[in-house]
Parts: structure tokens; C-alpha cells; sequence
């Protein structure tokens, strides 16, 4: 008797810990222009646990008048404060960069993309280094200190930033690109591998290149970020939500063949679509007003409003009779993509699991305990 109870015991509580066999990396995507962490920003990634981050570095667009990629929109500063997840490096470009652009400027791009990732990363290092320094040069309390002798600060800096070095485990080329231009664009990753060979590359991978892998290609990458969200334009006056919906998810992610190591990218962010007549007329990335002021906006629906006024949101002027739909993905829609995802896609303690995009904004407004509940569904 004592045997099958200890068995049962032993059943029960293998069960228990096979059920979540893993922990995902915790990521999230960064794409302004310029970071400036504060406490805040610290403490939401500690919270959350967040390990590791991409963070939009540059764009590379086509020139028409010079006729050559070029590339463009560089970060300005990367400041972290005291938070210190992974850094993968992300470069966006443009498809017509790849269709425009010959063999012998894609050499050239390869080469200017590993220029300017390590010119940013030796920024991102000097100011690690001035951080460093004041911590040395003037330690807490430093001033009640009656032997305190400072230290020259540009020397002490000097010495700190020799001990760093450039050093990315990763780097992410995102490019939406197209069966007409992935020759060149699997060509231009080759080249872009040759400037980091100690890292790794990655290539974000759109839904319809999943699922029509035959047509798109395998990029010669290390590995992929399926992006799982912006399944439509904004644009469509009949979309239901533009940032996508479980079931246009499910259309897509049909298959488990797909033949390179998956990382996952889900929507952490919402919007409100502006239309004139049925007419796209922009997004409004603040619209808090729309939803509190029930005196110019007269609700149609849940996600739907009409403009009952002529007024200025934000730095865009809306018309009396404009249509405003607002999209975001709710918990409920959320959990559904996930099972969606875990249910064709394998994922283990290796796969990054990120959202786009790290923003207070959206971090409030989904709350941390819902977002932390996400990542642990994997």
C-alpha cells in the first residue's frame, strides 16, 4: 500500500514539474531615436525580468538622387541607467535598398553597416565609462569623507573605457523583402555576416514569409524573429485591427517546418486610425482624449468613434465627421496567439520571447503582472 501511494506521489508531482519544463528569454524592442533610461524604465525591467532588448540602431534607405543605399535615423544615445539586459543591435531596411542596389553596393553597405554598429557601440561605451568614473572619482558620501582625494576624472575615465570592448553577441537586419528582391537580400546577409564574425545575425521574418517559405526563402541567417503582428495595413477603412487578430494569426502559422531557429515578436502597443470620408488620414499614437471626452467624440462601438468637432490632437487636426477606430490587442486576444504560436513553433529556454515596443506607455496600460503572465504562457 505504501508503495502505490509513494508512486502516485511521485506521478503527481513529476507531472507538476514537467508542466513548465522552461523559461523563456524575456526581451523587448526599443525603435526611437534616442534612450535615456531613468528609474523608472529601470525598475519596470527588473520587474518584469526583462533579460534582454533589440534596440533599432539606424535605418538604411534608398537615395534616388545619389542613387545608392544610404544609411540614415542613427540612435543618438544608448543610457541604460542601472538596468543591464543584452544589447542586439537592429538595423531596419527598406526593400527598395535591395532592389535598387548592385552587387558592388551591397559589398559596400555590408561594410558601412559594421562601421556604424561599432561606432555606435563605442558611444555606448564611452558613456559606460563616464558612469564608471563618476562612481570612482566620487563615491557616495564622498564629501563627508575628510581623506577624500579625488581622483582626476578624465584619466580614471580614460582607464575604465580601455577595459570595454564592442563586443555584440547579435545583430538583427529587419527588411520586409519580397520573392523579386531576396536574391540580393540573401546576398547582402552573407556580406553583413563577414563584418561580425564573432556574432551571430538574425533576420526578422514576416508572417507570409513563414508560411510561404518556398517563395520567400530561408534567409542565410543564424536564426529568425517571427514577427506575429501588423497582419494588414492601416490604412484599410474595413480592417478590423490593423496590429492583428488570433484568427488572421492562425492563417498564417499553418505549418512546423519552417527550417531555421525561431525567436517570437508580439505586440505590446496600440494606435488610433484616423479616416475622412474612408479616407486614410494617419495614426494618432496618443488618443486618451478620444476615449475621456464624451462631448467631441460620440462612441459607434468599442473601438470605433466619430468626431463631432473640428480640433487639434496632438499635432494633428481632426475634422468634424472623421472616423477614428482604435486598435490593441486584448489579453483574451493575446492568449490565443500565444497558444497559436507555442502550438506550431518549438520553443524552449533558448527562445526570445519579445515585445515590441518597450514604452511606458503601453507597459501601464497592459501592467506588468499581465505582460509577466504572457511570457510565463510559454
Amino acid at each position: 500500500m505504501k508503495n502505490i501511494v509513494f508512486i502516485l506521489l511521485f506521478v503527481v508531482l513529476n507531472g507538476a514539474t514537467c508542466e513548465k519544463e522552461h523559461e523563456v528569454v524575456r526581451s523587448f524592442c526599443y525603435w526611437k531615436t534616442g534612450m535615456y533610461f531613468q528609474k523608472e524604465e529601470d525598475s519596470l525591467l527588473k520587474e518584469l525580468k526583462v533579460q534582454h532588448m533589440y534596440i533599432r540602431f539606424f535605418d538604411v534607405d534608398w537615395n534616388p538622387y545619389a542613387k545608392e543605399p544610404l544609411p540614415v535615423a542613427t540612435i543618438n544615445e544608448v543610457r541604460l541607467g542601472e538596468s543591464s539586459p543584452e544589447i542586439t543591435p537592429s538595423i531596419y531596411i527598406t526593400n527598395e535598398v535591395v532592389l535598387q542596389s548592385d552587387k558592388k553596393q551591397l559589398d559596400s553597405l555590408a561594410v558601412r553597416i559594421a562601421q556604424r554598429v561599432q561606432k555606435v557601440g563605442v558611444k555606448m561605451n564611452e558613456i559606460k565609462a563616464e558612469k564608471n568614473a563618476e562612481a570612482i572619482v566620487y563615491p557616495k558620501d564622498y564629501y563627508k569623507n575628510e581623506n577624500y582625494k579625488r581622483l582626476n576624472y578624465d584619466s580614471v575615465k580614460s582607464i575604465e573605457l580601455a577595459k570595454l570592448k564592442v563586443d555584440f553577441k547579435e545583430v538583427l537586419i529587419d527588411c520586409d523583402w519580397t520573392e523579386k528582391s531576396k536574391d540580393n537580400y540573401f546576398y547582402l546577409l552573407q556580406q553583413i555576416k563577414k563584418g561580425f564574425p564573432t556574432a551571430q545575425v538574425s533576420a526578422t521574418i514576416r508572417l507570409w514569409q513563414y508560411k510561404y517559405a518556398s517563395k520567400a526563402g530561408i534567409p542565410p541567417v543564424d536564426k529568425g524573429l517571427l514577427m506575429c503582428y501588423n497582419l494588414t495595413k492601416p490604412e484599410d477603412f474595413t480592417t478590423k485591427n490593423s496590429i492583428g487578430t488570433s484568427e488572421e494569426l492562425a492563417q498564417y502559422i499553418t505549418h512546423d517546418k519552417y527550417k531555421l531557429k525561431l525567436d517570437i515578436a508580439l505586440p505590446l502597443y496600440s494606435w488610433a486610425v484616423v479616416f475622412r470620408g474612408n479616407q486614410f488620414k494617419g495614426i494618432l499614437s496618443d488618443y486618451d482624449q478620444v476615449r475621456t471626452d464624451t462631448i467631441k467624440f460620440r462612441k459607434l462601438s468599442d473601438s470605433k468613434y466619430v468626431l463631432q468637432d473640428d480640433i487639434l490632437v496632438g499635432q494633428t487636426y481632426l475634422r468634424n465627421g472623421d472616423e477614428i477606430r482604435i486598435e490593441k490587442i486584448s489579453n483574451e486576444e493575446l492568449d490565443k496567439i500565444i497558444s497559436i504560436v507555442k502550438s506550431k513553433i518549438k520553443i524552449d529556454s533558448q527562445t526570445r520571447v519579445t515585445f515590441f515596443s518597450f514604452d511606458k506607455k503601453y507597459i501601464n496600460d497592459y501592467g506588468t503582472q499581465n505582460i509577466s503572465g504572457y511570457y510565463a504562457r510559454f
